[in-house]
């Protein structure tokens, strides 16, 4: 056997474990990566959008290394309140805040020879960030509300899907930091960068999951290939295999063409077009912003055509209006119209950002009955972006 057939079967078996797939010089690229780093304990930095799979790459990392049998501690920086995260990696004493009734073990602890993966590491804190650092040069941290210094053997693997330069250069994360993570950094393009591997991971999903589900699965054809080829994927490789499945279910027993995919990916694209847009060059507070105008037009429209179809049962529909030309309000509760002076016409005026933003979060508070990481999650935005917005709107919650 010579060596490029001992690296395909080193590869084949990769794939297999880690469920990282794909046969296109990237993945094989990043594969070789792996497999270099991962006896090491040195730092790695994933970087990629989201949907890749920079978690599959962590735990590949941590599986193939000598630290495979201790824990993997997975920490979504993004999810976790600014004021608890310290709490959460480094653990706290009794008494160091309300409700700390006991000590507690942080992630940093409970991982002692294993390997911590911190997700969204762009969202984490600058005063989490200082400890952070400390961890990674003396190996020690101190819990909150504590003195001792507390030892650790962690490795650090930390993702994101911000650029960390830019977010260096504006003063939201700090460079020794970032210099210290990249000791390694892994890129995982994008789907649409390695449309070559879309038949593999396609057919992998179909495959898996029609098993797993019992589920007879007639396979694809040329034009279905071609399809699939031909989309943007904004959800990446995530988006892919939620749509395989979709498809699985609902064409029990069907071979899957192109007229089949295309047919599918419609709602898929229109869902991607309203929820899921990627605008990598833009501020994360102008995407957020973004998100939660959309899904309040989005509620306005829906309250409107509610309305109409009550108000066609009580009166006659001559003295219905559209609800396209009634949704802009200044309050949520009062509709305002002013007169254009030229033409004479009714201007429906839309109400400024910040209040459509402030409204819509309290609602989504008073639905979700205050629980935050609800109701964060019904806005598509992070719970720290939300108590900062509580802040900023001065919400009573």
């Amino acid at each position: 056997m010579n060596q490029s057939d001992k690296l395909q079967m080193r590869f084949m078996k990769f794939q297999e474990e880690s469920g990282l797939i794909g046969n296109s010089p990237a993945i094989l690229q990043i594969f070789q990566t792996i497999e270099q780093v991962a006896p090491s304990d040195i730092s790695v930095l994933i970087v990629g959008e989201s949907g890749t799979g920079k978690e599959l790459v962590a735990r590949a990392i941590h599986q193939n290394s000598k630290r495979a049998e201790k824990p993997l501690i997975i920490v979504n920086c993004g999810a976790i309140p600014e004021g608890l995260i310290e709490s959460e990696l480094f653990g706290h004493e009794k008494g160091a805040f309300t409700g700390a009734i006991g000590t507690r073990k942080g992630f940093f602890e409970t991982a002692h020879g294993g390997t911590v993966f911190l997700d969204e590491i762009g969202e984490m804190p600058l005063s989490a960030q200082v400890k952070l650092l400390r961890v990674l040069e003396g190996h020690e941290f101190t819990r909150v509300g504590g003195s001792t210094p507390q030892k650790t053997d962690v490795r650090i693997i930390a993702a994101t899907n911000r650029s960390l330069d830019k977010e260096v250069q504006e003063g939201n994360f700090r460079q020794d930091l970032y210099f210290r993570l990249r000791a390694v950094t892994i890129e995982i393009p994008p789907l649409r960068a390695r449309r070559e591997d879309i038949p593999l991971l396609a057919q992998t999903f179909a495959t898996r999951f029609a098993k797993a589900n019992h589920i007879n699965f007639a396979g694809f054809d040329e034009t279905a290939f071609s399809a699939l080829a031909n989309y943007n994927w904004p959800g990446n490789v995530r988006e892919l295999k939620n749509l395989i499945e979709s498809i699985i279910v609902l064409e029990k027993g069907a071979k899957i063409t192109g007229d089949v995919i295309r047919r599918h990916l419609d709602p898929f694209q229109q869902q991607q077009t309203r929820n899921l847009p990627i605008p990598l060059n833009k501020p994360t507070e102008q995407v957020e912003r973004e998100f939660i105008y959309r899904a309040l037009i989005d509620l306005k429209s829906e309250i409107f055509q509610l309305r109409e179809l009550i108000l066609t049962r009580l009166f006659p529909p001559k003295r219905l209006r559209s609800w396209e030309n009634d949704y802009q309000i200044v309050h949520p509760n009062d509709e305002v119209e002013t007169i254009d002076p030229v033409s004479g016409e009714e201007i429906h005026v839309l109400p400024s950002l910040p209040d459509m933003e402030k409204n819509l979060i309290e609602e989504t508070l008073n639905h979700f009955n205050g629980n935050k990481r609800k109701a964060a999650a019904s806005l598509q935005i992070s719970e720290r972006t939300l108590y900062r917005k509580i802040k900023e709107y001065n919400l009573k919650y």
